[in-house]
Order: structure tokens, then sequence, then C-alpha cells
């Protein structure tokens, strides 16, 4: 199967795994299993490090391209049709990052993991509790 990790999920995977489901962390780690990741969990990543949500160190930028090479994962683009679907995905919430994440699983047709409720209810995409 080909998952997309939203990026709680990913940043969970690293540093709290006993917070994913069990489904989830037997997915994640199905040698079978393709894992991928949006550019734009990076950068959400960033983000939630710079208002101090997750604690990643020794900085940021080190840990994250440290974990892509303890696990990496694939990158999937933003692409033109990325962000087409991120307008027109049926999304109960406006949240920029997940809209894209959501439609590069819809556009990628990739299994997203992930425990934000109104993901795993969205009709447009194939989803995994992570939680």
């Amino acid at each position: 199967m080909n998952l997309l990790l939203d990026t709680h999920i990913w940043l969970w995977s690293l540093l709290d795994p006993d917070r994913l489901s069990a489904r989830a962390r037997s997915e994640l780690t199905e040698p079978a299993n393709t894992l991928a990741l949006s550019p734009v969990s990076v950068w959400e990543a960033l983000v939630l490090a710079e208002k101090g949500r997750v604690l990643l160190h020794p900085d940021p930028w080190s840990w994250i391209r440290t974990a892509l090479t303890v696990r990496p994962m694939h990158e999937i683009p933003v692409t033109f049709d990325v962000a087409f679907g991120s307008r027109s995905i049926r999304l109960g919430h406006a949240d920029p990052a997940d809209r894209f994440i959501a439609a590069t699983a819809m556009v990628h047709g990739l299994t997203l993991v992930t425990a934000d409720k109104s993901l795993l209810q969205c009709p447009d995409i194939r989803a995994i509790p992570g939680a």
C-alpha cells in the first residue's frame, strides 16, 4: 500500500510512537508498504517548532534532515494538480496545510494516515486512522 503520512503521524512515528494506533504502527512497519511525505509536512513541522508546539533537537532543520535520512520517505511533489485539488476537495475545514496534504493523497492515489477527524471523514480520499 502507498501511504502518505500526515504531519503529526510522521512526527509521532519518530518522537512518540505510542500515540499511534496499532493499525498505524503495523502499516508503517509493513515492508511491502511505501511511506511518503509531502513537502508541506516539512514546512508544517518547521512552523510547529517555531511556535514551540514541538521540540526538535538540536534544531528543527537538523532534526528534519536527520529524520529524513534515518527513515527515508518518498517525497511527493506539490504539483499544479495538487494546488487545484486543494481548492476542490470536500474537507470540513479550511486549514491550508491539511487541504494540500489531502489533495496530495487524492491526486496521487495515496492512502492518508492521519488522526484528524475531518481528514478521516473526507469522501475524496482513502484514510487510515492513525490514533
